[in-house]
């Protein structure tokens, strides 16, 4: 089922110059916009930047925002480890007909953009809905689009997005405890 799911997303790569340059667009930089869109909306949605005092109003909320990150980028050193214990193969490397959009290396089990990209949305999410709905959506963009790529296979974006989700979880219901008082105080 899971290589089914692949060919039939992997089919729609390849199809014409312009639909691969949005493919690649969505799966590799539209990653970045997603970033600093984060950045961007926890900043300003606090009103931190256009504030009398920025860096007062940063301190009061900065726990929102480092919560949104190290949730990320924990997920994403977690779905780096996982890789190297599981040695999953890329799409590419199993089928010799595969020819990926994307220069990938190392192993494929969990997405990392899937599982950074997943407890990001979530972590915002957990704070305001419908922004969490946004990034959500960037998110299950980006793994689709990684999957026409080339570069995952299906299960590789659904491990990633339930480990991001997990991850996100945990250090949310964690926050309040000892290891992570370094946050601040529980919002």
């Amino acid at each position: 089922m899971n290589n089914q799911i692949f060919f039939f997303f992997y089919n729609l790569a390849h199809t014409s110059a312009f639909g691969d340059k949005l493919i690649v667009f969505f799966a590799e930089i539209f990653p970045y916009f997603i970033v600093l869109g984060a950045v961007v909306f926890l900043f300003f949605h606090h009103e931190v930047l256009p504030s009398r005092n920025p860096f007062g109003v940063f301190i009061k909320k900065w726990r929102e925002v480092s919560f949104a990150f190290v949730s990320g980028f924990s997920a994403w050193i977690l779905s780096l480890i996982l890789k190297n214990l599981l040695h999953t193969l890329r799409p590419f490397d199993i089928f010799p007909n595969v020819v990926p959009l994307l220069h990938e290396a190392g192993y494929a089990f969990p997405s990392g953009h899937a599982t950074f990209f997943m407890a990001l949305a979530f972590s915002i999410f957990f704070f305001h809905r419908k922004a969490g709905y946004f990034f959500i959506g960037s998110a299950l963009i980006i793994g689709i689009c990684r999957i026409i790529a080339g570069v995952h296979s299906p299960v590789d974006i659904l491990g990633g997005f339930i480990l991001g989700f997990l991850i996100a979880f945990l250090i949310r219901d964690l926050r309040g405890k000892s290891f992570f008082d370094f946050l601040g105080p529980k919002v």
